[in-house]
């Protein structure tokens, strides 16, 4: 019954937003082109419903590709810079030193070196996506309860035995969370690759919608680009449920 609550008070605040924007664009008289009515924006979403979905259909691909990859690098990176010192001297500072470097700059390099095809978007969505799985995992392998380390020692289990039945189950959590920050900024690194150089996607739409002044359209994309990105942190945040212990 609360939980219904609460979601009831969240749609009537969306719905009281939505009639809000609209009136006040009405008594205002704000020119379409600059700030259109929700209404306006729904009919050009409806209208261009098949152009949308196709468009979000190509940028989701892109966007599991890079995350796909960021997830399994981030972690084999992880996993290397826990194990060998080496790596902790040498590539992790340069991990931390690279998530400094602005990835929009990067972009216009990465479609010149790879091309306008998907692969270029799909390394943007890793790049985007990359450091946060990086660092959770780091920070759930290194906040191992101590005495749960002295536990296993007491009985004598290997080190790749303490690593696999202890670290890895304690650093899950924590990768879950990582996963939840990489999954919008993956979305964000895909659409930015599409800004940047594309002929599909929704980057390219909002693009050529801003550019033609249509700016209902654009509005419409955006949505769509918003509701792809809660749709998949959900994905994320209902897999987050299967890892059910915390290991501190």
């Amino acid at each position: 019954m609360r939980r219904g609550w609460q979601i009831a008070e969240s749609a009537a605040f969306f719905v009281a937003l939505v009639l809000a924007w609209e009136a006040l664009v009405r008594l205002l008289h704000i020119k379409a082109y600059l700030l259109p009515t929700p209404s306006e924006i729904a009919v050009a979403g409806w209208l261009r419903f098949d152009t949308l979905l196709d468009q979000t259909l190509i940028t989701l691909y892109e966007v599991l590709l890079g995350f796909v990859f960021a997830v399994i690098g981030g972690i084999l990176i992880a996993l290397g810079i826990f194990v060998i010192p080496l790596l902790r001297r040498t590539l992790y500072p340069l991990v931390v030193a690279f998530q400094g470097t602005p990835k929009v700059a990067l972009a216009p390099l990465i479609v010149v070196w790879i091309g306008y095809g998907t692969s270029s978007k799909v390394l943007m969505s890793f790049l985007f996506a990359f450091f946060p799985i990086v660092i959770s995992t780091l920070g759930g392998l290194s906040s191992t309860p101590p005495h749960l380390e002295e536990h296993f020692r007491a009985l004598r289990a290997p080190v790749w035995v303490t690593f696999w039945r202890l670290r890895i189950p304690n650093a899950l959590p924590n990768l879950i969370d990582g996963c939840k920050v990489a999954m919008p900024l993956a979305v964000i690194g895909a659409i930015v690759g599409e800004f940047v150089g594309s002929d599909r996607g929704l980057g390219n739409l909002i693009v050529f919608a801003a550019g033609s002044s249509r700016t209902d359209l654009t509005f419409a994309a955006i949505i769509f680009v918003t509701l792809l990105s809660l749709a998949l942190y959900g994905v994320i945040e209902y897999a987050g449920r299967f890892v059910w212990w915390r290991g501190r």
